[in-house]
């Protein structure tokens, strides 16, 4: 579900931040939902882009391309090159990418596939053309081959056009170079480039032992089938090897990884020289982790460099990452000591130190400098409602903060690590781009986007704190009130709820998160809310994981602590409570109204889960155990068992395609509804998976919209 997270806040919305605006405009759906036709009209924009081309700053502007060879002269700036000149009416080459080592190349992509372009010489270094039906398109290091997949199979290409099959698989069951293990672990492809452009590591998949699922495509004269595999809680799970591809000799080895055939292979990362890889292989139960290193050449099984176990669970999401310059030392990402930091180790797997340490979390690693002095990287210290770039001395292990303006900020540093490109926003900030000199701590503004409603009365946005049901921990809310709003007044109020892991909706961000549709509610006359429940992400290991084989339980207590600070607030009419969310907000909708009949008027539950046993293995087992090792769990958390239980209006919506929480959830729950007695309504868009995408979203916002204008206002 962590791909799928955010799915009805899928983009941020722009919004004023002025109280003072001289009119109000009534902002329709088209505008303020992705997909609309009009969504960018009134998105915050930067009127340049930034990124580094070795110590070089390379700046974006409109169909202009700059060089500052100098960050500290930034106004001293070289014309590269135009984008227009490069490509063709047939050919529109886009998100430009530059080298990290300072090499004048740039790699285009276009929708037919990689341009490679040497800004020097002006010419074209490669193109890479997408073969039919092809995907998972990834370019080796030096951009001269090109890795993809066609069907359950995988290729290469060079420069000239040769292709090389490395699989020639006819069983459609064995899949290879894709996704496994459902994108769990933080896992986004199958295909790993050796550093030195020799070897391709790959994932091979054999589903064989997994049921076939039935999707049906609708649109088909004759609807069609469309087998998927989809392992569930308790069930058999796909078998995953690793296997190495040595392009010059074009033979391929696989990692002897052993048994159980169920575990997952995780966090694959090359040595720097290209001679070992290291796997974070994760037990079934995930509890225990054991980071292996393995000869590339052999596929044979080196060492265990260290382990890792919890008792509820263990969740690598990060690779290894080699010291520049130093290829017996890398640093390793961990929550063992309940927070994630950074730790060093050598290639012996000995720790060497703590690198950082304290009640926050590292939430992004940005890299060393020149010499690897220092290791950058960004956190919640001091507040999670933040995000600030630090360093840490890899020697003396001291910290330095490089930003202090309230927001979330995001870094990328040149190759020496003089400078920095610090994008961030806040709540009363659209958007800023700035030059951090790492060495004065120097800002210097590169761009800055314009507030796009300033002209304009809207939605206010404020937040606070309020006592988690523990009465220890502090939950972040954000609150949403019309543009008009009156104090004297009682309005109705609708809760927007995720509140599962790997989830921060509540953050110091532009409008401090809040999206389109609750900008659009408040217009109408509601009030919205937000609140980020214990079990979401970034505050610590047991924060998370207290709701550990019983999702759904402590959430719903501390979201009914949200409740009553509604009900305390004299401008809340509490006889007209909403809830609406979608994936675990779904799930999390109907859970609510189930656990608390007559607390709620009327819910709308996107795409839910409603029993974990239908769910997926990877999430389900980590969360919720297995139905045979937490059947009380599994019973508790079902809401098939509470269908009687429904009093509000409740109208439920599904992607009949839904791969990801398949239709049978709402199936089951509408069946138990009938036994029950009870009549919730439902609503199908057909030829849509687990999110309702393009101009269809803003049909489904308008009937949510629709339906509390109905039964709630």
């Amino acid at each position: 579900m962590k791909r799928y997270r955010y799915s009805i806040l899928v983009a941020l919305i722009a919004f004023a931040s002025s109280i003072g605006a001289q009119q109000a405009k009534q902002f329709t759906l088209d505008e303020l939902i992705p997909g609309g036709k009009s969504y960018f009209k009134y998105t915050p924009r930067l009127d340049a882009q930034y990124q580094w081309n070795g110590d070089k700053l390379i700046e974006i502007k409109g169909d202009s391309v700059f060089s500052i060879s100098n960050p500290s002269k930034i106004n001293k700036k070289e014309l590269l090159f135009l984008q227009s000149e490069l490509s063709s009416n047939e050919e529109r080459l886009f998100s430009p990418s530059f080298s990290k080592d300072g090499e004048p190349v740039v790699v285009f992509r276009s929708s037919k596939g990689f341009v490679v372009y040497n800004y020097a010489t002006h010419t074209r270094k490669a193109a890479f053309e997408y073969a039919a039906d092809s995907e998972n398109h990834t370019l080796s290091p030096n951009n001269n081959y090109m890795a993809y997949t066609k069907g359950n199979n995988l290729y290469v290409v060079d420069k000239d056009g040769m292709e090389t099959a490395i699989s020639t698989e006819s069983d459609k069951n064995i899949v290879y170079g894709q996704t496994v293990h459902r994108s769990e672990f933080g896992i986004s492809g199958g295909i790993f480039w050796s550093p030195n452009n020799s070897k391709i590591a790959f994932y091979r998949m054999d589903e064989s032992m997994v049921e076939d699922y039935p999707l049906v495509d609708m649109s088909a004269r004759e609807a069609k089938l469309k087998d998927y595999k989809y392992p569930m809680a308790g069930m058999a799970s796909h078998h995953v090897t690793l296997g190495v591809f040595d392009i010059q000799s074009g033979e391929v080895v696989y990692m002897n990884t052993g048994e159980p055939d169920e575990h997952y292979l995780t966090n694959v990362a090359w040595s720097p020289q290209g001679d070992a890889i290291y796997i974070a292989e994760l037990n079934r139960d995930q509890n225990h982790m054991h980071l292996n290193r393995y000869d590339a050449a052999t596929g044979q099984f080196d060492k265990t460099l260290f382990e890792e176990t919890h008792p509820k669970y263990v969740e690598p999401e990060n690779p290894v990452l080699f010291v520049d310059g130093n290829p017996y030392q890398f640093v390793w990402q961990s929550r063992r000591d309940g927070y994630n930091h950074l730790y060093l180790y050598n290639i012996s797997g000995q720790l060497l130190k703590q690198l950082t340490s304290g009640s926050w979390d590292v939430t992004s690693v940005v890299g060393f400098d020149a010499k690897a002095q220092n290791l950058y990287f960004t956190s919640t210290n001091p507040t999670p409602m933040d995000r600030h770039i630090y360093s840490v001395g890899m020697k003396n292990g001291k910290y330095r903060a490089y930003t202090s303006m309230q927001g979330t900020h995001s870094a990328s540093i040149s190759a020496s690590g003089r400078y920095m490109i610090n994008r961030y926003s806040a709540h009363d900030n659209p958007g800023v781009t700035n030059l951090i000199d790492t060495r004065s701590n120097k800002h210097t503004l590169l761009a800055q986007a314009e507030n796009p409603f300033a002209d304009y009365l809207v939605p206010s946005v404020e937040t606070g704190t309020i006592k988690a049901a523990d009465d220890v921990s502090d939950l972040h809310y954000r609150i949403i009130k019309p543009a008009d709003f009156d104090e004297t007044k009682q309005y109705p109020v609708v809760i927007y709820v995720y509140g599962g892991p790997h989830s921060q909706l509540v953050q110091n961000r532009w409008r401090y998160g809040s999206g389109g549709w609750e900008f659009y509610m408040a217009q109408r006359g509601h009030i919205v809310f937000v609140l980020d429940n214990r079990g979401t992400a970034n505050r610590g290991f047991e924060f998370e994981n207290v709701t550990h084989r019983q999702l759904g339980v402590e959430e719903a207590k501390d979201q009914m602590r949200g409740v009553e600070y509604l009900k305390s607030l004299p401008y809340v009419d509490a006889d007209r409570m909403g809830i609406h969310g979608w994936s675990y907000g779904g799930f999390m909708t109907i859970n609510m109204l189930l656990r608390n009949p007559d607390v709620f008027k009327v819910g709308v539950a996107g795409g839910p889960v409603i029993d974990w046993k239908y769910y997926e293995i990877m999430y389900g087992e980590r969360y919720m155990d297995s139905p045979q090792d937490n059947p009380e769990g599994y019973e508790e958390t079902s809401l098939l068992n509470k269908a009687d239980r429904l009093k509000s209006r409740l109208l439920i919506i599904h992607g009949d395609e839904d791969p990801v929480v398949v239709m049978q959830h709402s199936m089951q729950f509408l069946k138990a509804a009938v036994t029950a007695g009870t009549h919730p309504d439902f609503f199908v868009y057909p030829g849509h998976e687990h999110n309702v995408m393009g101009i269809d979203r803003v049909h489904l916002h308008e009937h949510i919209t629709r339906y509390f204008d109905d039964f709630l206002k």
